[in-house]
C-alpha cells in the first residue's frame, strides 16, 4: 500500500458508529490501516458486532459506550482509547438525534438545543480534548458529518438545518485556527443515503428522491466512508475548511 494511502499508526473515533452512515465510516478507516474505535450509547452491542466484525478482517477495533454531547463521558472515551489503542488523532463527529420534520410551531426549545448539542457542542468538546496530543505530533484530522440540507434550505427541517450550518461554520472558523498546528478540520455532506433509520419513510419520498439523483443510484455508507477517508490520509494535508457534498451530483455547494 502507498504510504499516501494508508492510515497505519493513526486512531480514529467514529462517533455514532455502530450502524448506519457511522459504521460504513468506520469500516473505511480500518481498511486504510487506522485503529478504530467504534462508538455507540443507546445500543453497545450492535457496536461490539461491528468492531468483531473489522477484528475478524484483520483490523484493531474497540468499542466503547459514550454519551458524546457530554464532557465527561468524553474524557472517559479518551482514556480508554489512548489505554488500549493510541492517542485518537482522527475525529469523526457523526452521532446524530432523531431528525423529525416540523413545522418551526411544532417544535420546542428542548429539541432545538439538543440538535445543536449533537452538531456543534460534541465537535467543540471532542476537538478540545484530542487537541493537546494533535498539536504535539503535528497531525491531526477532525472531519464532521455534515448535510446536504444546509445548500438545499430545506424547509420543515429548520432545528437540524440551523445545527448543520452551525456545524459547518464552526469548521471552517477551526480550520484556519489550528491549521498551523498540522491539523485539518474538513466537512462531508451526505445527501439522503436511506439506511435503518429510514425503513419507515414513504416509499414515494424515496421515489422522488432517488429519481432526482444524475447518478442514477441511491448513495451507500460507503461512498462517505471513501470520502471521509480522502480528508483523512496524509495526501489531503493541504486540504483544509472544505465541504465536500456526496449527493450524487444533485448539489452543487
Amino acid at each position: 500500500m502507498l504510504q499516501d494511502q494508508s492510515l497505519q499508526g493513526h486512531t480514529a473515533l467514529v462517533t455514532g458508529s455502530s450502524k448506519g452512515l457511522g459504521a460504513g465510516i468506520v469500516k473505511s478507516l480500518a481498511n486504510a490501516g487506522a485503529k478504530v474505535i467504534v462508538n455507540a450509547f443507546n445500543n453497545i452491542s450492535r457496536a461490539e458486532n461491528i468492531a468483531n466484525e473489522i477484528n475478524s478482517s484483520g483490523g484493531q477495533a474497540i468499542a466503547i459506550k459514550a454519551d458524546v454531547s457530554k464532557e465527561a463521558d468524553i474524557k472517559s472515551l479518551f482514556e480508554q482509547a489512548g489505554n488500549e489503542l493510541s492517542p485518537i488523532d482522527i475525529i469523526v463527529p457523526n452521532a446524530t438525534p432523531l431528525q423529525p420534520q416540523r413545522p418551526i410551531d411544532q417544535y420546542d426549545e428542548t429539541f432545538y438545543r439538543s440538535m445543536y448539542d449533537f452538531f456543534v457542542i460534541s465537535p467543540f468538546l471532542l476537538t478540545q480534548e484530542a487537541l493537546p496530543s494533535m498539536k504535539a505530533n503535528k497531525w491531526g484530522r477532525i472531519i464532521n458529518i455534515t448535510s446536504e440540507v444546509y445548500a438545499t434550505s430545506m424547509p420543515n427541517f429548520s432545528a437540524y438545518v440551523a445545527a448543520k450550518g452551525g456545524q459547518i461554520g464552526w469548521s471552517r472558523s477551526m480550520a484556519k485556527e489550528i491549521a498551523p498546528y498540522g491539523i485539518t478540520v474538513n466537512t462531508v455532506a451526505p445527501g439522503w443515503i436511506p439506511v435503518e433509520r429510514h425503513e419507515n419513510d414513504p416509499q414515494e419520498a424515496k421515489d422522488a428522491y432517488l429519481s432526482q439523483i444524475p447518478a442514477g443510484r441511491w448513495g451507500t455508507p460507503e461512498d462517505v466512508g471513501h470520502a471521509v477517508k480522502f480528508f483523512a490520509l496524509d495526501h489531503s494535508s493541504f486540504l483544509t475548511g472544505q465541504t465536500l457534498i456526496v449527493n450524487g451530483g444533485m448539489t452543487p455547494w
